[in-house]
């Protein structure tokens, strides 16, 4: 019988071990009420949608900002979390998009034009490898509000992108309670003006002298709904298709960690679409990107924090950190 319990003891002490090991540790991390707690701020009616260039754009810039100063993480740029810059076009009777071009910005200042003053925030985790880079990102930035709307006033964007901003925030602190140095320097990066025209990550790309030492880009874009009601676990899988492993990573984990996810994977020579992994994807930086599909309340006031379905927004999550983990230290090797 003492026989029995100390073999009983020792596996017990094993399996504590294999659940504490430092990704393990990370993955614990992540869950429902930080998801909540996120999403249920930044899509708040007092963020008043968080328009790119405007005061509720401001609010919940800083409050990613102070998100990543309590978690530790370094600043990505010296002493600064911030990448301030500036967002162009011409006069609003003429049509024309923002532009974060030097160029155009030169050209649209000779005349009477719009100005927004805009900035990323971008935390680090520093790596072994100092010239090599893995980047997760996600837009904070949505389209504000219309005081002309007859009744909901305010464009909540809680899967646009609140969604996104919590899986960022989430893996970060994972990565910080994994207590392990990755091999490749890790930067978590909220875009601002994403809906004016992908502007953050663009002026980013535009400024960054290398691209060939981004090694991988994931991002987030709308991961909290249901494009069909009767297949709620589905999410779109983009990846780019000269990496094949990204496919596997994700169906391996499915599988190893029991995630009610039903991807639809999708290989494309170059992910653009509509989001900020084509700042990266059309300057040949491996993408991964995960989409939950369209649904009726996008760029509606009806996209808030109670409709969104966040078992599949942790599992996505989930799914995500074991996919950086693979960027930061596996993949390429």
């Amino acid at each position: 019988m003492i026989r029995e319990l100390v073999i009983a003891v020792a596996a017990l002490g094993t399996v504590t071990a294999q659940a504490e090991s430092p990704k393990d540790r990370g993955y614990a991390t992540i869950n429902r009420e930080t998801a909540e707690a996120h999403i249920g701020f930044l899509a708040a009616d007092e963020l008043e949608g968080r328009e790119a260039g405007y005061k509720s754009g401001r609010i919940a810039g800083n409050y990613v900002l102070a998100q990543l100063k309590a978690l530790g993480l370094q600043p990505w740029n010296g002493d600064s979390y911030e990448q301030p810059f500036a967002a162009s076009r011409i006069e609003r009777q003429k049509k024309g998009r923002y532009t974060v071009h030097p160029d155009s910005i030169a050209k649209l200042e000779q005349g009477v034009h719009q100005k927004l003053n805009l900035r990323n925030i971008i935390g680090m985790i520093p790596g072994k490898k100092s010239d090599e880079y893995v980047i997760m990102g996600a837009h904070y930035d949505h389209i504000g509000m219309d005081p002309l709307l007859d009744g909901d006033k305010i464009y909540n964007g809680a899967d646009d992108n609140a969604s996104g901003v919590a899986a960022v925030l989430q893996i970060a602190r994972a990565f910080m309670a994994s207590g392990e140095r990755p091999e490749r320097t890790i930067l978590f990066a909220l875009w601002d003006g994403e809906e004016k025209g992908l502007l953050g990550s663009e002026h980013f790309m535009l400024n960054w002298a290398d691209p060939s030492k981004i090694k991988g880009y994931l991002n987030f874009d709308m991961i909290g709904r249901n494009n069909r009601e009767d297949v709620p676990e589905h999410v779109v899988y983009f990846y780019t298709a000269a990496y094949p492993e990204f496919e596997k990573w994700l169906r391996n984990d499915i599988k190893e960690r029991g995630l009610n996810l039903k991807p639809d994977y999708r290989a494309w020579d170059r992910p653009i679409g509509g989001g900020d992994n084509g700042s990266f994807a059309l300057r040949d930086v491996p993408v991964i990107w995960y989409h939950t599909d369209g649904h009726k309340d996008y760029h509606m006031p009806g996209d808030e924090a109670h409709r969104i379905n966040y078992p599949k927004t942790v599992d996505i999550t989930r799914a995500a950190y074991l996919n950086l983990w693979n960027l930061a230290n596996n993949f390429g090797d």
